[in-house]
């Protein structure tokens, strides 16, 4: 990477990812002392201090603004080659992945194994991270692609498929609220025995913005950063939790679960996003995996099963 040392840009990247230069080295299987003399002396050919390691590691203005050409360059490289390998029918490539919990049932079964029978050269990676998380590995440049739920507006991100898939009220079939048709207050809702999940996922934040919103809070009996728990809860009869219609569907399909709507908007208006980085050109097979998701993935390929019959209701009774 002509006039910059790639090796050692390469090493920065690592430091910030792992967040020290002993980690840095681990991953990277080189001794901490090289990547550390690395480092002193692209900082000499620059006449630039990139990184202050004390009393915290962390970038200095050069240090951001040679990671983010470091970058840029080998996006700018992967999408190249990409296109190369597009040639080739896409007999060759990878795509790097970030979802969260709610999504993996949905992914794991037909829509990957049908992407990866499609593409047999191609391989996948994906990184399980919650909403926070998920978002900075795309930022950074750490994965191509994120599926995400109820992300908020970031000028970084570009979205490439949107679904309406609102927070629900998910119930035990036999508990009380599965009686109610009307939609639930969050008044009412706190009333009974509550589970809810971790802030850093799209659905711990979204009900912290709608109790923030109207004024309220909850003292929940069990918190928890996993969705299985959420639903073996709810599944166990110990009380209710807020989660999307599709992530339980077989079991609203076996008659385990109910869902019920709840009377927040920010609740109603939920979005599953799959997004990327705006200024990082995609590859052809990151391209290629998004058109298999829009299509075969529930969360991806429609809004919500409650949203479409709610449109449909009027022209039914017509």
């Amino acid at each position: 990477m002509t006039p910059f040392k790639s090796r050692a840009l390469e090493y920065l990247d690592a430091v910030v990812r792992y967040g020290s230069l002993r980690r840095a080295a681990s991953h990277l299987e080189v001794n901490p002392s090289a990547l550390s003399r690395q480092l002193r002396a692209l900082e000499e050919e620059l006449d630039s201090i990139l990184l202050v390691r004390s009393p915290r590691l962390g970038l200095t203005p050069a240090g951001e603004l040679m990671l983010r050409h470091y970058r840029d360059r080998r996006a700018a490289e992967r999408a190249t080659l990409s296109q190369l390998q597009a040639m080739q029918n896409l007999e060759h490539g990878e795509v790097h992945i970030a979802v969260g919990e709610g999504f993996i049932a949905d992914l794991v079964s037909a829509p990957l194994q049908n992407f990866l029978a499609t593409y047999p050269g191609l391989e996948i990676e994906v990184h399980m991270a919650g909403l926070t998380d998920a978002m900075a590995l795309v930022e950074e440049g750490g994965v191509d692609l994120a599926l995400l739920y109820a992300p908020p507006d970031d000028h970084r991100l570009v979205s490439h498929v949107d679904r309406c898939q609102p927070l629900d009220l998910i119930v035990p079939a036999e508990h009380a609220l599965a009686r109610t048709t009307a939609p639930l207050t969050l008044a009412e809702i706190g009333a009974h025995s509550l589970a809810l999940i971790d802030g850093q996922t799209g659905m711990g934040q979204l009900v912290d913005m709608a109790l923030r919103t109207a004024k309220l809070s909850y003292r929940p009996r069990m918190k928890t950063n996993s969705v299985s728990v959420l639903k073996n809860f709810v599944r166990s009869g110990l009380g209710v939790t807020f989660m999307p219609e599709l992530s339980v569907l077989e079991e609203i399909h076996e008659g385990s679960i109910v869902t019920r709507e709840v009377d927040a908007e920010v609740l109603c208006q939920a979005q599953a996003r799959i997004v990327s980085q705006v200024e990082r050109p995609l590859t052809v097979a990151a391209q290629a995996f998004i058109e298999h998701l829009r299509y075969s993935m529930r969360f991806f390929s429609a809004d919500a099963p409650r949203v479409l019959d709610a449109r449909m209701l009027p022209l039914r009774q017509r």
